[in-house]
């Protein structure tokens, strides 16, 4: 009958909507048109209007083989970095920052894993470092590279602890440098440069971050991961195949940020908010393996003979943790800083619903518990709305008799019989539709939870109860693990054949779904009920490879949804007759 086959419809657009959404339908930001990238050792004055470039990272003859990490951090002398959530060190040859590793966050659930390491010294198979610097109007002006040799009396980086670094040009420069570092991720680099020869000079601030290796990937639609920032307000992402392409993206702006981002560390540029500045996305081709680039260049100063002038921008290096980023936001007057973390199209719910989790999880101290209560928080919020369908459902399989009355009495007459259905389901007030209601108002609050746990790193390794370590990533028990009894994890994409890699989790939320389908009035076409209670199947398959919270999530809502349904079904059922005379 027609209803059914709405219904039937309305179901498998439910499906469609909660595989494709991301991929056919959100928008992904697309770089706008900019000139091309001004070459290497370019300069202007003043006034002429423009900036002068970044130098590029210095390139060799011939590309070795790359270094270890530690034969790297031994070249050259280092100042240490030791805060509570950072170890690592400062190349005093170049001032660059180029060895991190946050000390909150390992590899893996394991104790024992190795710990994550953000940026590495060029040399290394994976370099990633940043470094501040100046570029001078005049080409006979030395201004500190990557070579330059400085001088402090610091020992070690730490919170209460900056270290200030000089080095003098032999030209009547003395250039110093004072980094800081704050509790957390948020770096802070003052320059100085006083100028004690006879002459004028003209001095570009720049700062970057470089990055190569094999360590970039490419974004999916679900999760941006490259070069992005927010800059002259706009939300800008791009992959690392725009850069690759050489087609480099310069924005002029005040105020902002921008950098790299991988899933949930991130190294961005933080110039001084007040100051105009040329930012630049771009690839910087070396023999030794390209490097992608982002960059920026600050006005001209003017630095007469007896003056000096200073300089004052921010690096973030560490991990997207939400209330750090809004704090940073708020606190340094970031603007938009934490569409770092990919919150998607859906961000006005997305968010929000981190947020009420972070909220229970304050309390309680477990996300997986933190998900079960916000899906009862989801349920109340939808109840007036469920409990009308799910009325409307109870109505329609107390009508399974009349309508197989009406069935045997009318026969293959399909119009007298569709006609004489819609007067039944009228009297009694049943609504046959209302099946895919309680699925389709799932939908969005589906994805924007998938979201959450896929792209905040409060989610990442976060634990449940029992064979569940980490609520981000799929059930990792399957029938070839007899359900975890065995202590191996199947390779994550071994060619199995069907429930042999369905975990413990999407096994129990396909039963919930298949009780919850045999409270559904099925339909008098025998095809179409088929149809129907294949779904749970479907969808047990479809979530098998999901995180285990949308899981979880999933499960514990159809739980809900099958209590409801039966108190709404005794107490239509305590009525004499459901059909209205």
């Amino acid at each position: 009958m027609e209803q059914q086959r709405n219904l039937i419809i309305a179901v498998v657009i439910s499906i469609a909507i909660l595989i494709g959404f991301e991929y056919f339908v959100a928008p992904k930001v697309k770089p706008t048109a900019h000139p091309p990238a001004q070459t290497q050792g370019q300069s202007a004055e003043p006034a002429t209007g423009k900036t002068a470039a970044v130098p590029a990272a210095p390139s060799i003859v011939a590309a070795p083989a790359p270094e270890t990490r530690a034969a790297a951090l031994g070249k050259s002398a280092r100042v240490k970095i030791s805060t509570p959530r950072l170890v690592g060190s400062i190349d005093l040859s170049g001032a660059r920052l180029d060895d991190l590793t946050l000390t909150n966050y390992r590899e893996t659930t394991a104790p024992d894993s190795a710990l994550v390491q953000l940026l590495s010294p060029d040399g290394t198979a994976d370099p990633y470092f940043a470094d501040f610097g100046w570029v001078a109007g005049e080409s006979a002006v030395k201004t500190p590279d990557a070579t330059t040799a400085w001088q402090t009396a610091d020992k070690t980086l730490g919170i209460d602890h900056p270290v200030t670094l000089t080095w003098d040009n032999g030209q009547g420069l003395r250039f110093t440098r004072k980094i800081a570092v704050d509790g957390d991720y948020m770096f802070t680099v003052t320059q100085t440069v006083e100028n004690h020869g006879g002459k004028p000079v003209t001095l570009f601030p720049y700062a970057r971050i470089d990055r190569g290796g094999k360590t970039p990937v490419q974004s999916n639609r679900l999760l941006h991961v490259g070069p992005l920032g927010v800059l002259d307000g706009t939300l800008h992402e791009l992959s690392y195949a725009d850069l690759a392409a050489d087609k480099p993206t310069q924005i002029k702006t005040t105020g902002g940020w921008f950098g790299l981002t991988d899933e949930y560390w991130l190294a961005s540029l933080i110039p001084d908010q007040s100051e105009p500045i040329e930012a630049r996305f771009a690839k910087v081709a070396r023999p030794q393996g390209d490097l992608y680039q982002v960059d920026f260049t600050g006005n001209a100063h003017a630095l007469a003979p007896g003056g000096s002038v200073t300089t004052s921008d921010r690096i973030f290096a560490g991990a997207k943790e939400v209330h750090l980023l809004d704090d940073y936001e708020s606190q340094l007057h970031i603007p938009r800083f934490d569409r770092a973390i990919d919150f998607g199209w859906f961000y006005f719910l997305t968010k929000p619903i981190f947020l009420i989790l972070d909220v229970f999880y304050r309390h309680i101290g477990n996300f997986g518990i933190a998900i079960l209560l916000f899906t009862l928080c989801v349920k109340i919020l939808f109840f007036p709305l469920a409990n009308r369908s799910y009325r409307s459902m109870s109505k329609m399989k107390l009508l399974q008799p009349e309508m197989a009355k009406l069935k045997e009495r009318l026969g293959n007459d399909r119009e007298r019989l569709n006609q004489e259905t819609m007067a039944l389901y009228k009297r009694s007030g049943a609504n046959p539709a209302a099946g895919c209601l309680p699925i389709v108002i799932q939908i969005p609050v589906f994805f924007s939870l998938y979201k959450v746990l896929s792209v905040t790193i409060e989610m990442r390794q976060a634990p449940f109860y029992g064979w569940i370590h980490d609520l981000s990533v799929p059930d990792p028990t399957s029938l070839l693990n007899l359900f975890g009894l065995l202590p191996w994890a199947p390779p994550a994409h071994l060619p199995l054949i069907g429930f042999l890699s369905i975990g413990l989790w999407p096994l129990i939320m396909g039963i919930t779904m298949f009780l919850q389908q045999k409270m559904t009035p099925t339909s008098p076409d025998p095809t179409q009920a088929k149809m129907m209670l294949a779904l749970p199947v479907v969808f047990t398959f479809m979530l098998a490879n999901f995180p285990a919270g949308l899981v979880i999530y999933w499960a514990w809502n159809n739980t809900l949804s099958i209590a409801q349904q039966w108190l709404i079904l005794r107490q239509v059922t305590a009525q004499k007759n459901p059909v209205k005379a």
